[in-house]
């Protein structure tokens, strides 16, 4: 019958989607794994990790760890690093800090196949150094950039690999890239937000580290202090009433 017939094309339609979308994502992921590792020449490539160091307006410079396997980011995978070795905005020393401390715990996290440095030439340089002290032999490819500072190739076995940025290894790149700008910035952020957390309660005169705590333990954020009256604020641990009256008069000048 003319039902049967249209539900027998209508399911044949659904799967030549279904394959196409598989299709898609296939060359999107695994396929284009499978590409970078034949323009690099290595034998397969499942783990890519992936670093970055930001240090927005010379405050603070932060690490990021972003992982890909098969093609797709593996999210608790990721790391976050904040710098403690170095003073002031250094990438290559805060990268080989980070590195060191990551090759540290190699036998708690899995190994990549391969690493990608946001950097060129130096910053591979820096990721071999750290390998070969650790006695490791992973493949370190590093970002070539144009004059707008856009990825146009990869910087592999000292020389330069142009890639077609129309292809799914190039995208891949891209993604990488992006989403490890991405983490390291957000984690970024989240630390300047807390330093301002920190600056606004040690204006307070008599309110030191102990009390800030205290107080951001009992009420989780400046927001909820600033609302509170003298007798909340004196019961919290280590506050008493005198330096309850301090915090309140402070929000309210």
């Amino acid at each position: 019958s003319r039902l049967v017939e249209l539900a027998r094309k209508n399911a044949g339609l659904v799967l030549t989607k279904d394959r196409e979308r598989i299709k898609r994502e296939y060359e999107k992921t695994t396929g284009a794994m499978n590409e970078l590792a034949s323009i690099l020449k290595l034998e397969g490539i499942d783990r890519i990790e992936s670093y970055d160091i930001s240090n927005i307006s010379g405050v603070e410079s932060v690490g990021s760890m972003v992982v890909f396997e098969d093609g797709k980011p593996k999210k608790h995978g990721y790391r976050k690093f904040k710098i403690k070795t170095v003073k002031g905005p250094d990438d290559y020393a805060s990268m080989r800090e980070v590195l060191m401390r990551r090759f540290n715990r190699a036998m708690e996290w899995t190994m990549p196949d391969l690493i990608l440095m946001d950097g060129g030439k130096g910053q591979v340089n820096i990721a071999l150094e750290v390998l070969d002290t650790f006695g490791f032999d992973i493949p370190v490819c590093g970002m070539v950039k144009d004059d707008k500072h856009s990825t146009r190739g990869l910087y592999f076995n000292n020389e330069e690999i142009a890639m077609k940025k129309n292809s799914e290894c190039f995208r891949l790149i891209t993604r990488i890239q992006d989403e490890t700008h991405r983490f390291a910035i957000e984690y970024h952020r989240s630390l300047r937000s807390k330093d301002q957390v920190r600056s606004v309660l040690d204006e307070i005169d008599g309110i030191g580290p102990t009390r800030r705590k205290a107080l951001l333990r009992a009420f989780g954020s400046v927001d909820v202090i600033r609302t509170k009256e003298v007798e909340e604020l004196a019961v919290v641990d280590s506050m008493n009433v005198n330096a309850a009256k301090k915090v309140y008069e402070f929000f309210r000048e």
